[in-house]
This record gives C-alpha cells, structure tokens and sequence, in this order.
C-alpha cells in the first residue's frame, strides 16, 4: 500500500478521544483546505491544514470536497435474510409494531425465514448490504444476534456474525441479544435463565460475541430480567447494551446507568428521570436511532434533553428488516439532524468517535488523528453540513479502511 494523501476544500472530525458530551461533541472544522496523510502500513500520520502536509496530495482537490472520518454504526441487526414490506404496508394501514409483534410477525418471522435459511443463504443476503453500507461510507458497524430464538439457533446466528466479520473490510464488533423476544410456548423466566446459564457462556466461550443486549419492553423483557443478564454478561467479561424506552417510559434508561452498560439505545419514551441518570452516567451513552423514529412514525426521544444534560451521544441506523430498513449513516445523521435538531459537527462526532467508543474501537478509529487507522471518507459537499442538508444522497465521493479504497472513486475529487 502506498502512503498516500488526500486533500479537500474543507476537513472535520472529533477533536479529542471520546466518549464526548455536551460542548466537547462538536468536531472541529478547518475552513480553509484540509488533508489527510497516512503510511504505507494504512495509518494516520497526519490530519489538519492542507499546507502542513507532510508530502504532496495525489487525491482530491483544495477547491472540492470534505474530509470526515468514516462513519461508526453502532446499532445494526445484520446478519439476516428476507425483508418485511407488507409489513411497512401493513402499519400504513394503521396496524401497530405491537399488533404485528404478537401474529407472528416483525422478530418472530425474521426468526422463522432465518431458521429456513442455510448458512450461505444468509451470507449471500447480507454480502451486498454490507457492500452498500462502505458505498455509503460505514466502515465499522456493529453485527447483532436476536432473530434465533433458541439456544442453536442464536449460536447459528453469532457464528454467521463471525464469518461474515472475518470476509468483509469493515471492522465489526458482535453482539449477543439473546433477549430480543420471547420464544413462542417458553416461559419468559425459563429462556431468560437459558439465556443466562446457557446462551451467554457458550457464546463467550466460543469467543463468537464481544457485547450482550437485552430488550426492555412491555412486550419484551423486564427490568429483573436486565438485572439478570447484566449479571450474567459480566461473569463472562461482556459489556452490557440496553435497548430502552422505546415504547413506553420502562426506567431502562436508569437502569442501564446503573448497571454501567456501555450503551442504552432507542430512548424515544425516556423519562426525565432516564435523561438526568444518563447524563450523569459516566459510561453508558444515549444511542439514538432517527431512522427508526421516522419510519414507525413514532415520537422523538428528548435529544436536546439528553443533550444538555450531559449525555454521551451516539447515532445510528437500526438496520433491520421490519422497522428501520436504512443503512446508510449519512441518510440516519441527517434524519437526526432534522428530526432531533442534532447540529451537523455534534451529528458528526456522534456518528464516529462515540459510535466507536461504544464499541470498544475508540483506540484505533472514529476520528482523523495520527496513529489511528486511515478510515476516512471524501465527501462531495464543501463543509460537513451539506450531508444532513441532502437526506436520501449518497455523499460518498471515496471511502478507504486502513488506507485501501473499499468504495467509491477518488478521480471524481
């Protein structure tokens, strides 16, 4: 690989190492040109003005263009199989996520064509949205289980996760969600205890995860069972994610700041009480989902709340099949931007260096900063803002991982 640089008519990234809040999640923004250069082994070795850089650009142009790390999606339900339009059709209709959820609908058949898949199914399925994903410039994600709905099943599903992680250029990080529904005829407290004794040990066992989640609904799963599976996450060494509060006000929210877990995500029915506990909590962010918000129509979290309270704020797409079919970050940041009022440069360090820190990468991506990996993209408009500004565009000029291009093409710069 060839050390390289890029320069563009503008650059900006997060400005410290994360997790970032309140006036800290601002990137910082160069007006002027801007550039970026790494080594030949795909490292940063500069980022800032384009004057200082330490050998001439052979990318980009000073007068076009704007340099931002890659995007960090931190909340992704991939792998998966089949989509679910008649369901989108069906809510248009009026029928509700809850109504879909309890006819075997929404996880539970994402479980059922899931089960009826073979494994080279399922990863001819996912190679292209994944593939689309680094077109729309995400160069690390997360990978989440939740449609097995059994103990083989769920491991299927982790070691799919696996296989599809260790083909692809992203960086990934995999995700246990073991309590994501209830199976059908299983006592909820009996598969919670599966989950636990069972499901969680195996996995981490098998070194086929690296984070644990729950579903904390009415519908779902409860604050004793988070509990639980807080404790079982930590026996096996995993951080613990919390999908809260967003049909109803459950104190997820407060639970997941108490419990320490490195994420509490959803938030759209978060109490008062969730946003003062997440602001004061030193490690779980507030993980908002825009896309998700849009497309079941449903109301926003109080982001300006969380915000000014002192959150560690992240956003992502929710990509599934049922309620938010959306891949691409910057289609999300500019749902978030809008929808929540998220100003584009705060957007932009939740969308990378937070995004990265909840997922244990914050030591080798997420920001535009020597020593860390060369995973940048070339937008085409001239500042970050003209992003968010054009929801449904596809801003992407180039992306690179670790300095090799993986999507787009730079002689467009």
């Amino acid at each position: 690989m060839p050390r390289t640089a890029v320069i563009a008519a503008s650059l900006a990234t997060p400005a410290t190492a994360p997790p970032l809040r309140g006036d800290e999640l601002a990137a910082t923004a160069f007006d002027g040109p801007g550039g970026v250069a790494w080594d030949d082994e795909g490292a940063l070795v500069y980022a800032g003005p384009a004057h200082a850089l330490p050998w001439e650009p052979t990318v980009g142009s000073p007068d076009r263009g704007c340099l931002v790390p890659g995007f960090v999606d931190c909340h992704v339900h991939l792998p998966f199989v089949g989509w679910r339009a008649d369901e989108f059709e069906a809510r248009l209709r009026g029928v509700s996520y809850r109504d879909l959820h309890g006819s075997e609908g929404g996880i539970f058949r994402s479980s059922r064509l899931l089960r009826e898949a073979s494994d080279d199914e399922v990863l001819a399925f996912c190679r292209p949205l994944v593939a689309e994903m680094a077109a729309h410039g995400t160069t690390a994600f997360e990978l989440k289980t939740g449609y097995g709905l059994s103990i083989e099943q769920e491991l299927r599903q982790a070691r799919l996760a696996r296989r599809l992680a260790d083909e692809i250029p992203q960086s990934c990080s995999i995700t246990l969600l073991g309590c994501h529904a209830v199976p059908k005829d299983t006592d909820r407290a009996d598969w919670v205890r599966a989950v636990c004794d069972e499901l969680i040990p195996a996995a981490a066992e098998e070194h086929l995860v690296d984070q644990a989640d729950i579903y904390v609904e009415d519908i779902a799963f409860s604050l004793e069972d988070l509990e639980a599976v807080a404790t079982a996450a930590a026996r096996a060494g995993l951080p613990l994610r919390v999908h809260a509060d967003q049909l109803g006000p459950s104190g997820a929210a407060e639970a997941a700041a108490r419990l320490g877990a490195r994420s509490a995500d959803h938030l759209n029915r978060c109490s008062p009480e969730g946003v003062a506990a997440l602001g004061d909590a030193f490690a779980t962010a507030a993980v908002l989902l825009p896309a998700s918000t849009f497309f079941l129509r449903a109301g926003a979290p109080p982001a300006r709340e969380l915000r000014e309270a002192g959150s560690i704020l992240a956003v992502a797409t929710d990509f599934n099949p049922g309620t938010s079919p959306v891949l691409s970050m910057a289609e999300a940041i500019g749902m978030g931007c809008t929808l929540y009022g998220l100003p584009p440069l705060e957007a932009l360090s939740a969308a990378t260096a937070n995004p990265a820190w909840v997922l244990g990468m914050e030591d080798r991506l997420g920001r535009l900063s020597p020593g860390l990996r060369a995973d940048v993209l070339l937008l085409d408009g001239q500042t970050f803002a003209q992003a968010p500004y054009r929801p449904g565009h596809n801003p992407v000029v180039a992306a690179w991982i670790g300095g090799e291009l993986v999507a787009g093409d730079p002689a467009r710069a």
